[in-house]
C-alpha cells in the first residue's frame, strides 16, 4: 500500500498541492499535519502514518523537507520505517529507499535540509539582534495583565475562574502564582 505524508507549517498554508501529486502517484490513505517540520513534536498525523504502515507499504512525500528538517529527525524515521519494512519515497526529489543510490540521496539531501534551516535560524537572529541595536524591535507586546491576575488570585478566586474572566490560560495564572 502507498502512504501518502503531507506537511505545511501553518494553518494558513494550502496543503492541496501536496495532496494532488501524492495521489497522482498512487497513494491510497493520506495523512496531513499542519505544524513546524523542526521536530516531531506536535506532528500526530506523522506518528499515525507510521503506526498504520505496515510491512511492504512504501510512505510517499512530495519532498524530504516535508518530512523532517533535521538529520537527527530524518535518521529515526528512516529507522522506524525501515524496522517495519516499510520503505520511502520522495516523489519531487526522486529519492527511493528501496535502492543503493536512493539512500545516498536520502542522507544528504536530509543534511542540506538542516543545513539550511540552521542557515535560516542564523539569518533571524542576526535581524532581531540588528533591529534590537537600531530601536526597532522591541519583542512581542505584552498581553496578559500580569497584575489584574496577582490581584484576583489575592482577593481568592481561583486559577481557573481567573483565567476563564481574563481569557488567558490556566497555565498563564499558575505561571504568575508561583512567580
Amino acid at each position: 500500500m502507498k502512504i501518502g505524508y503531507a506537511r505545511v507549517s501553518s494553518t494558513g498554508q494550502n496543503e492541496a498541492a501536496q495532496v494532488d501529486l501524492l495521489v497522482a502517484k498512487g497513494a491510497e490513505e493520506l495523512f496531513i499535519d499542519k505544524a513546524s517540520g523542526t521536530s516531531r513534536e506536535d506532528r500526530p498525523k506523522l506518528e499515525e502514518a507510521i503506526r498504520f504502515a505496515r510491512s511492504g507499504d512504501v510512505l510517499l512525500v512530495t519532498r524530504l523537507d516535508r518530512l523532517a528538517r533535521s538529520v537527527i529527525d530524518l535518521h529515526n524515521i528512516s529507522e522506524e520505517l525501515k524496522a517495519k519494512g516499510v520503505e520511502l519515497i520522495v516523489t519531487e526529489q526522486s529519492i527511493d529507499t528501496t535502492t543503493p543510490t536512493g539512500r545516498m540521496m536520502f542522507n544528504m539531501l536530509g543534511a542540506i535540509a538542516e543545513f539550511e534551516t540552521d542557515l535560516r535560524r542564523d539569518r533571524q537572529l542576526e535581524g532581531i539582534a540588528k533591529a534590537k541595536q537600531d530601536g526597532r524591535y522591541k519583542g512581542r507586546p505584552v498581553t496578559v495583565d500580569a497584575d489584574a491576575i496577582r490581584s484576583a488570585l489575592a482577593a481568592g478566586e481561583t486559577p481557573t475562574a481567573v483565567a476563564k474572566r481574563l481569557n488567558v490560560a490556566r497555565s498563564t495564572v499558575y505561571r504568575l502564582k508561583v512567580g
